[in-house]
């Protein structure tokens, strides 16, 4: 790993134990991003991760609330439920679910990814059937076939509409694809990447926090 995902992974275990850690502050107005290397910010300092740049336009609007970046380079969805588990140890009053995109580049059967992902939005229901869910789409190359790019792709529709979730319908849409907005890998975004999915991410977030209901 290089120094700039080491000093990544290094914020997100910081997060984690300061997520852990009593507070006096109303710990459901935590926004907690469950996601894998995007989330993490991997290859970019982890102020330009997506969940920093959240965290800055919500403190730009005069809001509460604070975003515990949950990410963890090579997640796949049956990681979450093991760490939802233990981040159910403090409540949440919104979870943004962004993982599945690793299981797609590993060929995991799109059924095995929506139950897993079921299973965490489920833990996290049974804990406080009030939180919010947004759900993050992620999309396969075409070079994955086509069958399994659009049963991959199903999955986060279906979740959402079946648990009543905001859906992010292609987090990376706008970035992926395009080399400038991409690291060499061609998969994890730049600086400038990352906030183009803060962009997206935001106005579907803002709302949830502006309703008062935490």
């Amino acid at each position: 790993m290089n120094s700039a995902g080491t000093i990544a992974a290094k914020s997100v275990l910081l997060a984690f134990f300061a997520f852990l850690l009593p507070d006096a502050a109303h710990s459901s107005q935590n926004i907690l991003v469950l996601g894998d290397s995007i989330a993490a910010g991997l290859g970019v300092d982890p102020a330009q991760s997506y969940p920093a740049l959240l965290q800055s336009k919500i403190a730009a609007a005069g809001l509460p609330f604070k975003v515990i970046n949950a990410g963890v380079s090579g997640d796949t969805s049956a990681d979450g439920i093991a760490r939802i588990r233990w981040l159910l140890r403090r409540p949440f009053g919104v979870l943004i679910l962004e993982l599945g995109g690793n299981d797609g580049l590993r060929g995991l059967p799109p059924a095995a990814t929506e139950t897993n992902l079921q299973t965490i939005i489920n833990l996290a229901r049974a804990k406080d059937p009030s939180v919010k869910i947004i759900i993050a789409g992620m999309r396969m190359p075409s070079s994955m076939g086509g069958p399994y790019v659009d049963s991959f792709a199903q999955i986060f529709p279906d979740l959402a509409r079946r648990n009543h979730a905001a859906l992010v319908p292609f987090l990376l849409d706008g970035v992926g694809g395009v080399p400038e907005l991409n690291q060499p890998d061609g998969i994890h975004p730049t600086a400038k990447g990352s906030a183009i999915i803060a962009d997206t991410l935001f106005p579907i977030l803002k709302p949830m926090l502006r309703k008062g209901s935490f």
